[in-house]
């Protein structure tokens, strides 16, 4: 795809914004490791291209309304404790083709499920994930 491509469809509201980074491959592509980081770092930051809060919107909320993922994506009551703690001064991805599993800069935190897995860099013990299923609208 061309940048330019890439720009116009990322601006437009309905865009979600995810990965289809394959995370068994022996070589994984970096987007495995930095779509999101590249996003926050790069259109927004660099590129003003929307807004943060348009970002995260476009990377939670929007994805987990669109595909019907109940109590995901929003900070709210009741709703899983699915949160990353980062600065946005320096977020940015560091994965490229000759280290596609270079973790990104400027993420303190990783909370899953209300455990943290990432933590100053590291990853921690916890694996609270788990498969989600949709729910019918």
């Amino acid at each position: 795809m061309s940048e330019d491509d890439v720009q116009r469809i990322l601006a437009f509201d309905d865009t979600l914004i995810g990965s289809d980074g394959l995370p068994h491959d022996a070589v994984p592509h970096p987007r495995l490791w930095g779509s999101f980081p590249r996003v926050l770092g790069y259109y927004v930051r660099q590129l003003n291209l929307f807004s943060l809060e348009e970002a995260i919107h476009k990377m939670t909320g929007l994805s987990a309304s669109k595909y019907a993922l109940r109590d995901r994506g929003f900070i709210r009551a009741g709703a899983y404790a699915d949160l990353v703690l980062f600065d946005p001064q320096t977020i940015d991805a560091r994965a490229d083709f000759n280290e596609p599993i270079a973790p990104s800069v400027g993420i303190k935190w990783v909370m899953v499920n209300g455990k943290k897995v990432w933590l100053d860099g590291q990853p921690t013990t916890h694996r609270p994930g788990k498969v989600l299923q949709r729910h019918a609208a």
